[in-house]
């Protein structure tokens, strides 16, 4: 066996040395080396606040001509629309969809149909706090499986839907373990967030199966706070957007 003494190519070691003189030059500008804080003084958090800085100049002015105007007024300016729209669809809609349409789980925003109120208002205090549905598991309440089961066929017979109506005579009474948040005529209660069983309106499913599990086992529903993050100025755009999203066409009837 013979060794061979073959030197690397120039450009290799050329290109060896300038990364070490980069990495040494780069170490000595930016942390990298302990507590070592960088000649330059640069941290991500700076470069961010910078940042957020610039945008807020350049922006804020516009968000400012809208921070005291009425949230339907703000609706019905084009230009607010349009910034509403597409900042809900770059916060909101993968929840809500890009058509605010929703899914299992995620409230239509554009049917008038809401949960926890539909006015300017509550519709801005939802974004800006967030919210927490909770019902609690209701099986045990209602008398086991068996009573599930007729409370169930008595919510379809509120809204019209297919049921079993002797099974739905026997969960009318039963009903009154709901009727605290629901009412006593199933219209809900938006202070709860209670929704309206009469409206064909289903959040989690309106088949039997849905409506049997959500009294069975409950649910617990969370909207995000969005205040810390969009702020109080573009958090009334998106309200502007999505309240306009539930109200009639101009010149409809």
């Amino acid at each position: 066996l013979a060794e061979y003494n073959n030197p690397l190519p120039t450009w290799w070691m050329g290109l060896f040395w300038i990364t070490i003189v980069f990495g040494l030059v780069y170490l000595a500008l930016y942390p990298g080396l302990g507590t070592f804080k960088g000649m330059l003084g640069w941290t991500s958090t700076g470069q961010y606040q910078a940042e957020q800085a610039k945008a807020d100049a350049t922006y804020g002015p516009v968000f400012k001509k809208y921070a005291a105007m009425d949230i339907e007024a703000i609706a019905k300016d084009p230009q607010a629309k349009a910034m509403g729209e597409r900042m809900f669809l770059t916060y909101c809609s993968q929840c809500h969809g890009s058509d605010a349409r929703g899914a299992k789980g995620f409230p239509n925003l554009a049917d008038g149909d809401w949960l926890w109120g539909g006015e300017p208002q509550a519709i801005l205090t939802t974004i800006l706090e967030g919210r927490t549905g909770m019902m609690p598991p209701m099986g045990a309440a209602v008398g086991g499986p068996e009573g599930v089961k007729e409370v169930a066929n008595y919510v379809l017979s509120l809204s019209g839907a297919a049921h079993d109506a002797k099974l739905a005579e026997a969960g009318k009474a039963k009903f009154a373990a709901c009727a605290a948040c629901h009412g006593p005529e199933a219209k809900g209660n938006p202070a709860l967030g209670a929704p309206n069983l009469t409206d064909k309106v289903w959040l989690h499913g309106g088949s039997l199966a849905a409506i049997s599990e959500q009294i069975d086992k409950g649910r617990t529903n969370v909207m995000p706070a969005h205040k810390e993050f969009l702020g109080p100025e573009r958090s009334r755009l998106i309200a502007a957007y999505v309240w306009g999203l539930s109200q009639p066409p101009a010149g409809a009837k």
